[in-house]
């Protein structure tokens, strides 16, 4: 029986098979389990686990790898990463830095003197070194954007591969796995200032580290993403602003669908998760149906998820709340409809239990079994208590209730289970 007929029958028959193996621990050819959440609707996600012998390949650098993406067909394709890939190289595998992508005679310096808001006001930038910044962006990008088509799997082998300096981006492609890689610092040489953004202005960047844009089916496990390599806290300031250099560990937007997200770890990072970019996406309702389980967030600030209009079912999942800028960890935005049971949350004494959910227009929020700093809390109720009126009460009813799923532990279960297990190279 092909394997995506495997999963439909697996989930008529109400049960959790677990993941398929063609050949003896090759999970190159696994398959998402049936049920295991969104991404197991319909005919389930398989990603390349149909490749013929021809289209399986082991990559140890990007010219390999790109290669094997094969400009992101939909030709069913397992592409196995050993060691460490660095998506900045070219095409002779030496490294490549920003001063080799610069280019129209961009320099930072320049860049700054031109647009310093003292002078240049608040207009968007343009002229000479704005056109500069975007021609060197967009060197950059075509080393280090590599677009995953439909069919695919990408897992690393053994206990250590890395992909460091890429954006994965999966965008209008179908039934996509990828696991046990640690992928780290999609880093941006080229951040551009918008004078307008949050009233002081800020600096935007461009790369997400995976990105999902109209994406469907998509299985994302034991997966490490960071920006180990050039932390943004230790970036300089500029027009009194974090010069930023990295964008979102994993973004799920441009009406995305269908998508499970497990035991994978999002460390040390500003922008952790995005689901729907825009409150006038309309076009994203009945889309963004979202899967989070046995996640560990460590020492991120912000977006853990924040969530547009999107269904997303959010279960034993531990958070450790770190340093000393944490903003929030739960986001509710426009039409989100988040079913959030079983967390465990580790803070120190200055983060509060109200300080973990923040409202921008939400409406509805569903949370059921949370523990803080080991106790017992309930999430909605404390955001309507303390939210001092400047965001409106949250009521329970998100107008759902989540099927797809295997056990849901306790918070207090979850929580030893995810430091444990959750990230790249702790496969079971």
């Amino acid at each position: 029986m092909r394997l995506r007929q495997l999963a439909v029958a697996c989930s008529l028959l109400g049960v959790l098979c677990v993941p398929a193996h063609a050949e003896d621990g090759d999970i190159g050819r696994d398959t998402l389990p049936a049920n295991d959440g969104w991404a197991a609707e319909g005919a389930g996600t398989t990603g390349g686990a149909a490749a013929d012998a021809e289209h399986v390949h082991t990559v140890t650098d990007r010219a390999g790898l790109v290669r094997a993406l094969d400009g992101g067909s939909d030709t069913p394709k397992i592409i196995r990463i050993a060691g460490t890939i660095d998506a900045n190289t070219d095409d002779d595998g030496d490294r490549l830095d920003c001063a080799d992508y610069a280019t129209g005679g961009y320099a930072l310096k320049k860049y700054l003197a031109a647009y310093d808001p003292r002078t240049w006001g608040s207009a968007k930038p343009s002229g000479p070194q704005e056109e500069a910044r975007q021609a060197s962006a967009a060197r950059q990008a075509e080393r280090i954007v590599l677009p995953v088509g439909s069919n695919t799997t990408i897992v690393g082998l053994g206990d250590s591969a890395v992909l460091k300096g890429a954006s994965l981006t999966v965008r209008n492609a179908d039934n996509v796995i990828i696991r046990n890689l640690d992928v780290r610092d999609a880093y941006d040489c080229f951040p551009v200032w918008q004078p307008n953004t949050g009233g002081l202005g800020d600096w935007k960047t461009a790369y997400d580290t995976i990105g999902l844009t109209g994406a469907t089916h998509v299985w994302v496990d034991h997966v490490t993403l960071s920006d180990q390599g050039h932390p943004d806290a230790k970036e300089p300031t500029h027009f009194a602003r974090n010069y930023l250099r990295h964008d979102g560990l994993l973004d799920i937007t441009g009406g995305s669908d269908l998508v499970t997200v497990s035991w994978s770890r999002f460390a040390g990072h500003d922008k952790a998760m995005l689901i729907g970019n825009g409150d006038t996406a309309t076009g994203d309702r009945g889309k963004l149906r979202v899967t989070l389980h046995h996640n560990a967030f460590e020492s991120v600030v912000q977006r853990a998820p924040r969530v547009r209009f999107g269904q997303v079912h959010l279960y034993n999942n531990r958070y450790d709340i770190n340093g000393d800028d944490h903003r929030y960890s739960l986001g509710v935005s426009t039409e989100s409809r988040m079913y959030a049971e079983n967390n465990a949350f580790h803070a120190p004494g200055r983060v509060e239990a109200a300080d973990l959910v923040k409202s921008w227009n939400g409406s509805a929020l569903h949370q059921s079994g949370t523990l803080f700093n080991g106790f017992p809390v309930d999430l909605l109720a404390i955001h309507n208590a303390y939210n001092s009126g400047s965001e409106r009460d949250l009521t329970a009813d998100v107008g759902w209730t989540p099927t797809l799923h295997g056990r849901i532990d306790s918070a207090r279960e979850a929580d030893r289970a995810v430091a444990r297990g959750a990230g790249a190279g702790r496969m079971p």
